[in-house]
Order: C-alpha cells, then sequence, then structure tokens
C-alpha cells in the first residue's frame, strides 16, 4: 500500500510523520511525504504530477493554506490551495479507488449557534480562510458524490497545536518575557493536539493489519472532549508551564482577559467554535470498545480526553525539552 502525507512540514504531516515512525514494520507499506518546496498545491499541474507518480491508495492532506488574516488580500492562492487542490486529489481518489483524508475547520461556520456545531449544520464562513475552506469541503464531496469508488473523511478540527508555531507557545514566549498579557476571553472552542488527529484519523482509516477499512464517508467533526476560551487555555499553559519548572515573568493572575472587539484583527473570527464529535465517536466506537484491534498497543488506543490533559501532556515536554 502507498501512502502519500502532504504537508510534511506542518504540525499535522509531522504528527503524521512520528505516529508512521512508530508503526510496526510492514515491508508492503511505502510512506511518502511532501512538502512545498516538492509541491506547491498552488500549481494544479504539481499536484497531478505528484499523485501520478505516487499512485497512493491512501492520500492524506495535511497541507492547508492557514494565514487567516493574509487570506483577505491572498484570495486566489487561498482557494488555489484550500479547494482547488483538495479537488484534485478527490478526484485521483475516486478515480483510482483510493481513500481520502483531508482537514478542514470551524471557520467554515460564522460562530453564531449557541451550543455546539454538527456535521450537517449550515456552512457559514464569515472570512476568505474560512470560505476558501468551505469551498474545498464542498468540492471534495461533489467530486464523490459523483463517484461509487474510494471513500472520504473530511476532519473539522479547531486550535491545532503539536511541532511547530501556535498559540500555545506564542502565550509562553509572550509569558517569558511580559509581566501581564491580554487575551481574548469571549470566543469558545476545543484546543486540538494534532498527534491525537493523527491518531484518531488512522484509526478510522486503517485496521489491526494496517489495511485499508471501509468507513461511512463524510464530514467529521474531530475534536477532544470538553471546552474554553483563548484566555483559559493561555492561562492553563503557563500554569502547566510553571508546574514543570519554567521560570515565567507573567503568571496566571496576571493574563488578563478582554473582548474580541478590544483586539481587532484584519478577518473576522468565528466567536463560537465547539463542535459535537458523536459521529466520528460512533464510527469507532467498534474499535474503541475493544482496544486490542487497534494498530497501535492499547494504551495509545484513540479516545477523545478532555483536552486540558493533553495540553499539560505537551507543555511539559515543551519543557523537559529546553523549548520554552
Amino acid at each position: 500500500m502507498n501512502i502519500l502525507v502532504l504537508g510534511k512540514d506542518g504540525q499535522l504531516g509531522k504528527a503524521f510523520k512520528a505516529l508512521f515512525d512508530q508503526l510496526p514494520a510492514a515491508e508492503n507499506i511505502k510512506v511518502s511525504y511532501l512538502g512545498r518546496s516538492e509541491c506547491d498545491l498552488s500549481q494544479a499541474a504539481m499536484v497531478l504530477k505528484q499523485l501520478d507518480a505516487v499512485k497512493a491508495d491512501l492520500i492524506i492532506n495535511a497541507s492547508a493554506y492557514t494565514a487567516v488574516d493574509k487570506a483577505e488580500t491572498e484570495i486566489d492562492l487561498a482557494y488555489a490551495v484550500n479547494a482547488k487542490a483538495p479537488e484534485l486529489m478527490a478526484q485521483y481518489a475516486a478515480e483510482n479507488n483510493a481513500t481520502f483524508l483531508h482537514y478542514s475547520t470551524d471557520y467554515v461556520f460564522d460562530g453564531s449557534k449557541d451550543g455546539f456545531y454538527i456535521e450537517e449544520d449550515v456552512r457559514n464562513p464569515l472570512g476568505i480562510y474560512g470560505k476558501s475552506k468551505a469551498a474545498g469541503e464542498e468540492a471534495i464531496e461533489e467530486v464523490f458524490a459523483n463517484s461509487s469508488k474510494g471513500r472520504f473523511a473530511i476532519f473539522r478540527t479547531s486550535w491545532v497545536y503539536g511541532d511547530g508555531g501556535n498559540f500555545i507557545r506564542t502565550m509562553l514566549r509572550l509569558a517569558k518575557e511580559r509581566e501581564e498579557l491580554k487575551v481574548i476571553h469571549d470566543q469558545h472552542g476545543v484546543p486540538t493536539s494534532a498527534k491525537w488527529l493523527a491518531q484518531v484519523s488512522l484509526d478510522l482509516a486503517l485496521d489491526a493489519q494496517l489495511k485499508l477499512k471501509p468507513f461511512p464517508s463524510g464530514i467529521y467533526h474531530a475534536v477532544p472532549a470538553g471546552e474554553t476560551t483563548w484566555h483559559g487555555l493561555a492561562s492553563f499553559a503557563v500554569q502547566a508551564a510553571l508546574n514543570a519548572g519554567v521560570e515565567l515573568k507573567a503568571k496566571p493572575e496576571a493574563i488578563k482577559p478582554i473582548l474580541a472587539v478590544e483586539y481587532p484583527l484584519p478577518a473576522p473570527r468565528p466567536m463560537n467554535s465547539r463542535m459535537e464529535t458523536a459521529k466520528l465517536r460512533s464510527a469507532l466506537q467498534n474499535r474503541l470498545s475493544n482496544p486490542s484491534n487497534s494498530y497501535n498497543e492499547p494504551q495509545n488506543t484513540p479516545n477523545f480526553p478532555v483536552w486540558d490533559g493533553m495540553v499539560q501532556e505537551y507543555v511539559s515536554k515543551l519543557a523537559s525539552k529546553g523549548l520554552i
């Protein structure tokens, strides 16, 4: 089986590589990794060339245009990477009976819902980034609606962190430099570990023998349990770093809550990014109730723990590596 991971240099792409590197060696599995230097997703011809070259049975698109504010002026680039490139990947998967895993975002919603979004809620993105990601979702769905071959999963997620730049690392860096921070407290969502997201994705797509397995194609919300705000996440991460012995100037009580309107940005953000995960939990239920079927060791079987434990572990590892 040939596996192609696009976006090897991003947080999710790195998480997939780390996960594949830990899996038992299998002679019949080859994993290829592509980054921007090998495959510029804004160039359709390059995307098609790489797809034809790798001939993947499993395509994992961990790449995206994620510069939310720059997207307001780089409209064509955002749509090329977030909509057209995924459409080409979907077409290849549908034509060649392959499995396609794609990653989307809470930004496809306007954030006005009172409660948790479900997969069937109407898309209503506020900015260009969200609109380009929504267009990508729609293109993938349309491709597979017109094909009887292949399968796909679109994982909507939020507030991703892993090996790379992210909100948590930014807050910890600022906490070392400043005695007081101001962080938005009226935007709600769920921090998502890239490592956890990669594990859940493969648990849906692969069986115990590391072979592709059937699953219902569609959109899945993929975030851990619980919820918080940007202020809550910043405060928790700072306290976790202090618990790990890191010296910081700003303590949790010095992180002041502010309203989103007090920190204007070029692109609008959804105020509510909370997403219901019952659909994905149901699809994984057989595997979760019988860990021995997992491709990983039982203790590593993906589940839906509350977000704070994973953030605690993440910050502790940053501290142990001297990365804070």
